[in-house]
């Protein structure tokens, strides 16, 4: 079994599919996609997406387990999709509003349950590039819950931002609530997925070694959602020239901040 894990771990196709990402790529594009005329579009390319990374994950990683995600992505886009066909134009038209805050809820809901059941959605796709030895460990345990909280989190910001677009400001396709604050949420949450792990593997390095914790680098956690400010600010520019001055200060703001973490990293 450890071979295996090994044989998975070198291979960059088969790992890139034991990412957690992967499996929540389907509900991050039907959320940046749905939209006022943009249902049967979004719900169509989620599902087709969806179905593909569980073709994939079986043809490639044979042998692999069944993921809750992976089963979740492929029952929410299937059942979307016959209430699309079947919905009255009055259901289509709520369904367009809000469908993008029931997916972004619906996975919160995935994120937080798995945890209340002692099984953390991240902790399946981190066991396939793992040694079994560190299965239960409590770092390796710890890592899986914070990572899968994270992600609870960023798309119940989403989830909320398009609740507070949709029903607050009445603009569904508003610049801010629908891509600009959702994109900010996922970023970070792919940039701490990416971060933490490193960050628990250099302090039971250092603790091995009897040198105690070295504070976590933030500065490398944050670079690229300070990197994202400069083109956020550029598409307030093209999008939104009432409020130029905003988008100038992001860029600034981005540049800068960029600059100092680059510095700090």
């Amino acid at each position: 079994m450890r071979a295996e894990a090994n044989s998975k771990a070198v291979n960059p196709l088969s790992a890139f599919l034991e990412n957690p990402v992967v499996g929540m790529s389907p509900w991050i594009l039907f959320s940046l996609l749905v939209g006022p005329g943009r249902f049967e579009l979004a719900v169509g390319l989620s599902l087709a997406a969806a179905v593909v990374v569980v073709i994939l994950g079986r043809v490639v990683n044979r042998g692999s387990s069944w993921k809750l995600l992976e089963l979740a992505d492929v029952v929410f886009f299937a059942l979307m999709t016959v209430i699309g066909v079947l919905a009255s134009e009055g259901t289509l038209d709520w369904l367009e509003t809000y469908a993008g805050e029931v997916a972004n809820f619906t996975l919160a809901t995935i994120a937080f349950g798995s945890m209340v059941v002692r099984m953390p959605f991240t902790l399946q796709y981190a066991r396939e590039q793992t040694d079994p030895a560190i299965w239960h460990t409590p770092a390796f345990l710890r890592t899986n819950y914070m990572i899968t909280g994270v992600w609870g989190l960023a798309f119940l910001v989403a989830g909320l931002s398009g609740l507070i677009g949709d029903l607050i400001l009445r603009s569904p396709d508003n610049m801010w609530t629908n891509w600009i604050i959702p994109i900010l949420a996922i970023v970070a949450a792919l940039r701490f997925t990416a971060w933490y792990p490193d960050v628990v593997r250099a302090r039971a390095a250092r603790e091995e070694k009897g040198l105690g914790r070295e504070p976590p680098n933030r500065a490398s956690l944050l670079l690229p959602v300070a990197g994202l400010l400069v083109p956020v600010g550029i598409a307030v520019l093209v999008f939104d020239a009432n409020v130029w001055w905003l988008g100038v200060a992001l860029i600034v703001i981005g540049g800068v901040l960029t600059k100092a973490l680059h510095a700090r990293s």
